[in-house]
C-alpha cells in the first residue's frame, strides 16, 4: 500500500506552551494599561494576516469560492420547474379519470370488509333463531318442511324490510 506523506509539525512541550501563554498574558496586561513596551523575546504581531487562535498566518481567501453559492447553482433549476408546471397546467384534464363512475363507489369499497363480517354474523344469528323455533315447536308435532319454509319466508320478509328501509 502506498503511504501518504505527511509534514511533521513540531509540537511544543507543555513548558514551552506555558511560557508562551504567560508572555501573551503579560503583553495583554501591558496593552490594557497603555504600556506599549515590547516584550523581549516575542515578535510584534499585527493581526492583519495572522490567526491568533491557531498561531499561524491566515491564508488568502479565493474570491471565486465566495461567489459560488447555492442560489447560483439552482437558479436554472427553478426556471425549469416553473416551465414544467406551466406545461402540465396547460394540458387538458381527463374528467373520466378524475370523477368516479358512481358517486358512492368509494363508500362501498371501504365498507365491503365490514359487510362481509356482518353477513357471516347475520347468517349465524338466523340459524340460531331457526334452531330455537324448531326446538320450541318440537313439543308440538308439525311438519318439519313446513316449519323450515315458514322460517325462510320470515327471513325473506325481514331482509326485504331491511332493504326497503335502506333505500329511504
Amino acid at each position: 500500500m502506498p503511504t501518504a506523506t505527511t509534514t511533521a509539525v513540531p509540537v511544543p512541550s507543555l513548558a514551552e506552551e506555558s511560557e508562551l501563554r504567560k508572555a501573551r498574558l503579560l503583553a495583554l496586561r501591558r496593552k490594557k494599561l497603555g504600556d506599549n513596551a515590547d516584550v523581549p523575546g516575542l515578535p510584534q504581531i499585527k493581526e492583519r494576516n495572522f490567526d491568533t487562535t491557531a498561531r499561524k498566518v491566515k491564508k488568502k481567501k479565493d474570491v471565486e469560492d465566495e461567489d459560488d453559492t447555492v442560489e447560483k447553482q439552482i437558479a436554472g433549476l427553478a426556471d425549469m420547474i416553473i416551465a414544467d408546471d406551466e406545461v402540465k397546467r396547460s394540458e387538458e384534464l381527463d374528467l373520466l379519470n378524475i370523477a368516479p363512475k358512481r358517486p358512492n363507489w368509494d363508500l362501498k369499497r371501504d365498507l365491503d370488509k365490514k359487510l362481509i363480517k356482518l353477513e357471516r354474523q347475520t347468517q349465524r344469528a338466523i340459524h340460531t333463531l331457526i334452531r330455537q323455533r324448531l326446538s320450541a315447536q318440537k313439543e308440538v308435532p308439525t311438519d318439519l318442511a313446513a316449519t323450515l319454509s315458514a322460517a325462510e319466508k320470515a327471513n325473506d320478509e325481514e331482509v326485504a324490510g331491511d332493504d326497503a328501509s335502506d333505500e329511504e
